[in-house]
């Protein structure tokens, strides 16, 4: 189960992800979209959209630098394995306050509105909830890592991620002895890469891509 979840798993993820992704854009371009409830009930949508993404953005390109950054470059930079952990705590349980707020109001919005529960489609429900299990655990970790504050146990999880990335055989050996509550987090996390090209998460890919605007050419309009 550990080779599997830690060592098969993540790349399965990422297959779904990936080729699902350009699957629904490819067939079904019509449902690319967020699915704004503005124009239907505002609500405090502003606040939890802004504190939700805010915080789910710092969560995500932290766990990307934090797990994915080589150790080597933490030692030349002279980081401390206790000091990086002692960062990743504080600013990942910010973030994660931030994110957790914001998702809450959502929810709270969302499932207390008869109109808004009205059109929420069952993916959209599976989704927000996943998304709360995932951060709660996360959330949990940050008391669990308090235990041991030498960055062991963070070691062990970014030399897991960086052999996955570069397709190392023993990468699930890594974790095979962590807390289970980190083992959990992570296939949670990595579910949601699953879920990702079934859901409205698919707009994440046209956040991404608008930066290009920034680099677009003139619009050539005819003078009459």
């Amino acid at each position: 189960m550990n080779t599997f979840f830690f060592g098969i798993y993540p790349y399965i993820a990422a297959c779904i992800f990936l080729f699902g992704s350009l699957m629904r854009f490819e067939r079904e371009q019509y449902t690319w979209k967020a699915d704004s409830t503005q124009l239907i009930d505002r609500g405090n949508l502003r606040l939890g959209n802004i504190l939700f993404h805010v915080g789910i953005l710092g969560l995500f390109f932290g766990h990307l630098v934090g797990l994915l950054t080589p150790v080597a470059v933490w030692d030349w930079l002279g980081v401390a394995h206790s000091v990086k952990q002692a960062v990743a705590m504080i600013a990942g349980g910010a973030m994660g306050a931030l994110c957790l707020v914001g998702l809450a109001i959502l929810l709270h919005r969302r499932l207390t509105s008869v109109r808004l529960s009205a059109l929420t489609k069952t993916s959209d429900r599976v989704l927000l909830l996943w998304i709360l299990v995932t951060l709660l655990l996360g959330l949990s970790t940050i008391g669990e890592s308090a235990g041991h504050r030498d960055g062991a146990m963070m070691l062990r999880l970014m030399t897991w991620a960086q052999h996955i990335a570069t397709f190392r055989g023993d990468a699930a050996s890594y974790v095979a002895n962590a807390p289970l509550l980190f083992r959990v987090h992570l296939v949670m996390g990595m579910s949601l890469f699953v879920l990702f090209p079934f859901t409205r998460l698919v707009h994440v890919w046209s956040g991404f891509a608008s930066v290009t605007y920034v680099a677009r050419a003139w619009q050539l309009v005819r003078t009459r």
